[in-house]
């Protein structure tokens, strides 16, 4: 436990890279991934606001068809998403690297496969307790008229659906977890940071790019950041959040595909 906190509170600068520096990067990769998601996301949901029409009566597709009635060249399209929206991960990988001789890349943030087995458990027992909980505050939200209906999969029946949306659900979690969790208090850390204003910095940002949801998807996720940072702190390790992470969405992705307009309880548009 104690040398997860130390690789958790690497507080000073990595060699020879002042905190402006430091400042900057951080900016950069959060403009190039989910800053500018987050950006995008208040901007949807000023329309989903000044639409006629309540919440709950629209609705946020999660995973749609690129080239609907072309199955081979959507799933070109849907790969390519995948693979492109992890770029970002990517560099991130570098940036980490370069922090002098003991840099150590997404390990340093406790994203290898040094202990995949209490990873594994870890995350499943995160993502039990929460997916129900946000299940049903997801339902209170817009039953309340605060949420959009959320519609996690519209793909066309195609062999590749399933497999795609897997994908998706894992393609999600490292980017979120590596990003707004592990590179992001890491980085806040270095800057001077103090340990609650970078957690309520990520639970915010997490929050912030699923607000095209409605104002049930903020707040959800807001809390869902607090407890994954939380848990970071304790933990020195993202792996088991992005287990979590990809658990959770998917159930939600796969669950939807099977279960929609079949069961009372699941709104669809």
């Amino acid at each position: 436990m104690v040398s997860e906190q130390r690789t958790v509170d690497a507080s000073l600068p990595p060699d020879g890279l002042p905190r402006g520096i430091l400042r900057s990067e951080t900016l950069i990769v959060l403009a190039l991934s989910l800053g500018a998601s987050a950006l995008s996301s208040l901007i949807s949901f000023v329309g989903s606001l000044t639409k006629p029409g309540s919440l709950k009566a629209q609705a946020a597709t999660l995973n749609g068809s690129y080239a609907p009635g072309r199955p081979w060249l959507d799933l070109a399209w849907q790969l390519f998403g995948i693979a492109s929206a992890l770029v970002p991960v990517v560099l991130v990988a570098h940036l980490l690297l370069r922090e002098g001789a003991g840099a150590r890349g997404l390990r340093a943030i406790g994203f290898d496969r040094t202990r995949p087995w209490p990873d594994l458990g870890r995350g499943a027992l995160v993502a039990a307790g929460i997916g129900s909980a946000g299940l049903a505050f997801y339902l209170a939200a817009r039953a309340s008229g605060f949420n959009l209906t959320v519609v996690p999969e519209s793909l066309p029946d195609v062999w590749w659906k399933y497999p795609v949306l897997i994908l998706s659900a894992i393609q999600n979690s490292v980017l979120e977890e590596v990003i707004v969790v592990g590179y992001l208090l890491r980085r806040l850390d270095q800057l001077g940071w103090s340990p609650k204003a970078s957690l309520a910095a990520s639970a915010v940002l997490r929050g912030s790019y699923h607000l095209y949801q409605g104002i049930g998807g903020f707040l959800g996720n807001m809390v869902m950041g607090v407890v994954f940072a939380w848990l970071y702190r304790r933990w020195g390790r993202v792996g088991p959040l992005v287990v979590a992470h990809a658990l959770l969405d998917i159930v939600a992705f796969v669950g939807y595909g099977l279960l929609a307009g079949k069961v009372s309880w699941l709104p669809t548009p």
